[in-house]
């Protein structure tokens, strides 16, 4: 509704520009062709009948025009205004940012760079850490801003508050309304539906795929043994998209030996896109983004991305329809079970909805746990001891051997899994969230209106000193069952939380872990920049402003 009145009110005064401009060249265009009769007919009261009449005419309309501007003004903002102005006073108690102003709120104290702003979202969250609950305006649009465990359970508990902000919207175009982005019962029936092909028995299938991607990482690393410092962010990143293409459609794309492909850039791409669009409210009116270069950009790549799954989806669907069900057990993708998924009344998934969730698994499961893998690896290399305890652990479960990670191999890497944890903790994949109240609630003692935004940031959270004192500090150990004790289950939060948390959480999971136990297995990683030079930057997920560069030396066993 604030969009379409700010639309409208852009439309309105243009459109009076141009209304006067055209009356002002009319007139100009009387008296400049007859000057001298224009005038002394204007004082003789002797004006041409015809032009006076297209004078008068335009006038009248000029004002027609202009009150039925202000009739739709006045219907389009009554609501949002009377809106806004109900919400500010119901909110008024809550603590919230300083310096904000009515209308446009804290807009103008937000940093323009990505870096600048997510550093400015931890600084302020630091500060005012000791405050029950904040708030923050964007323009007149209010958000709650949580970071401690027991508001953030008010809200990620309550399946009342399941529906994700306006923010999410800007993913539609590629994402469809599939589970990430999806809304009341088209949720509840896809999560149903879906929940099933997550099980691990099923997942365990997907070993062999991460098992052979690696191998082909392990590769690539290996010519900077004892070489200069790298950057192993990308090469991370392409394993991961390889991982995540080979199951969730059951096609190779070699992104690791093929970075330029258009649909690996267009992976690539499309989340800084979408990134820059959510930081920028110029750019949210869909009307002006498709105009500019941004907005030819992302439809650029859209059809990328869409044709490329569409066809895998064809091919596939193909594939089933003239494979012997043995042939099609061998090695069973995501969208092969998404094929034979039905609902309850028995009607197959469309092809549409079963391209938004593969859209989705993309989006979803590679970037994340691209990201993760990458973090993990910059903290173990700092800390040598870290290093050492991890490499034992593997030492102990494959001694010498170089066969592939199994599943009960998966089991016994318990320090391993709570190095990930630990590293999660510090580098969240996702250092915010938002979601929409959905009905009037109470949260620590204040009143919370329906439709406001709940902006959860784990990177806060997980820095809460009363769960995890000296959070800085890395310490797998406080993942370890006897230290977890009587942790509150919202403190730690790096796959979302409640009825609504990560479905993919198990999968990301083992993949890190087939992931770093092949790496740390061949080599030794050491660290070539300090935790200050790192810049995070907190956009779709938690980045380097500059990569993560580490030094490789071959492990002797």
């Amino acid at each position: 509704m604030y969009h379409n009145a700010i639309c409208l009110i852009s439309l309105g005064f243009f459109s009076l520009c141009v209304y006067t401009k055209q009356v002002k060249e009319l007139s100009l265009k009387f008296t400049v062709k007859q000057p001298v009769r224009f005038c002394q007919s204007i004082s003789c009261g002797q004006l041409h009948p015809n032009k006076m009449g297209v004078l008068f005419g335009l006038y009248i309309l000029g004002i027609i025009f202009i009150a039925i501007l202000l009739l739709l003004l006045a219907s389009t903002t009554y609501h949002p205004l009377k809106n806004y102005i109900g919400k500010w006073k119901e909110m008024r108690p809550i603590p919230g940012m300083p310096g904000a102003y009515p209308i446009i709120g804290n807009a103008l104290q937000f940093k323009a760079n990505a870096g600048d702003f997510f550093n400015q979202i931890i600084e302020d969250t630091n500060e005012n850490r000791h405050l029950p609950l904040a708030k923050v305006w964007v323009g007149p649009v209010p958000f709650l801003i949580l970071y401690h465990a027991e508001n953030i359970e008010v809200v990620l508990s309550n399946s009342r508050h399941l529906d994700k902000s306006y923010s999410y919207r800007f993913l539609h175009p590629w994402l469809g309304t599939g589970l990430l982005t999806s809304t009341g019962e088209k949720w509840r029936n896809r999560r149903k539906m879906l929940t099933p092909t997550f099980h691990f028995s099923i997942l365990s299938d997907f070993l062999e795929v991460m098992n052979e991607q690696t191998d082909i990482l392990i590769k690539k690393m290996q010519k900077h043994i004892d070489g200069e410092p790298f950057n192993c962010f990308s090469y991370i990143t392409l394993c991961a998209l390889d991982i995540i293409c080979e199951t969730a459609m059951g096609k190779k794309i070699y992104a690791q030996s093929n970075s330029d492909s258009e649909y690996v850039q267009s992976v690539y791409k499309m989340s800084d896109i979408i990134s820059k669009r959510q930081r920028s409210p110029w750019l949210w009116p869909d009307w002006i983004y498709k105009k500019l270069k941004e907005g030819k950009e992302h439809s650029r790549r859209l059809r990328i991305l869409h044709s490329f799954t569409a066809s895998v989806i064809k091919e596939r669907s193909k594939f089933m329809s003239s494979e012997p069900d043995q042939e099609l057990r061998k090695r069973q993708a995501f969208l092969d079970m998404l094929l034979k998924t039905t609902y309850e009344d028995g009607k197959n998934l469309s092809h549409e909805d079963i391209q938004e969730e593969v859209d989705t698994f993309m989006f979803e499961g590679h970037d994340t746990t691209a990201a993760s893998m990458n973090w993990a690896l910059h903290l173990i290399g700092s800390h040598p001891e870290v290093l050492k305890a991890v490499q034992a652990e593997l030492q102990e479960v494959f001694g010498s051997s170089d066969r592939h990670v199994g599943v009960e191999d998966l089991k016994r890497l318990r320090y391993l899994e709570c190095v990930i944890k630990e590293s999660l903790r510090i580098f969240p994949s996702v250092p915010l969230f938002a979601r929409s109240i959905c009905e009037t609630c109470q949260i620590n003692g204040f009143k919370v209106p329906k439709g406001v935004n709940a902006v959860i940031i784990p990177y806060a959270l997980h820095r809460d000193p009363r769960y995890f004192p000296e959070p800085e500090e890395f310490r797998p150990e406080r993942f370890l069952p006897e230290n977890s004790k009587g942790r509150p289950p919202y403190a730690y939060i790096p796959f979302s939380a409640g009825p609504r948390n990560c479905i993919g959480q198990r999968f990301a999971m083992m993949e890190e872990k087939v992931v770093l136990a092949t790496i740390l297995r061949h080599f030794d990683v050491e660290a070539c920049q300090s935790r200050e030079e790192l810049r995070p930057l907190g956009e779709l997920i938690l980045r380097p402003e500059k990569g993560i560069w580490i030094k490789l030396q071959r492990r002797t066993k």
